[in-house]
């Protein structure tokens, strides 16, 4: 979890930071933090955009460590999350697909749809909690 609250710190929307990393059999599997994608302007560099209390501008730090093992040929199924904030639905969503078994996570984010499709597909969603 120390290692996503690292990564996290390299997001680029001030809203949120947030980081995320994906691990098997202990060995890091790929990492994501909240950012533009990909040869977009940055939150940091034009400013949030923002669409019902959301900014649009970025991917999540879990859709990040998700592509990141898909441009990358790394099978990310199996595996655990770390991630510092509850994942979203849309998030939820992807990391049902993608075969990741276990989200540990640190902060909350009030979204009772994405915990309940997570236990529904068989995620199991952890607090973490310091000393952990």
């Amino acid at each position: 979890m120390d290692i996503a609250f690292q990564v996290a710190r390299r997001s680029t929307c001030p809203r949120a930071s947030v980081g995320a990393v994906i691990v098997r059999d202990k060995r890091i599997l790929t990492t994501g933090y909240n950012g533009s994608p990909r040869g977009l302007p940055h939150c940091t560099e034009v400013g949030c955009l923002i669409i019902n209390d959301h900014c649009v501008r970025t991917l999540h730090a879990e859709q990040n460590a998700i592509i990141q093992g898909a441009l990358h040929g790394v099978d990310v199924s199996h595996s655990i999350l770390y991630v510092t904030h509850q994942p979203c639905l849309n998030c939820a969503k992807m990391i049902i697909n993608a075969g990741i078994e276990r989200v540990v996570y640190a902060g909350d984010y009030p979204d009772d749809i994405a915990r309940s499709f997570l236990e529904q597909a068989g995620v199991e969603l952890v607090r973490f909690l310091d000393g952990d």
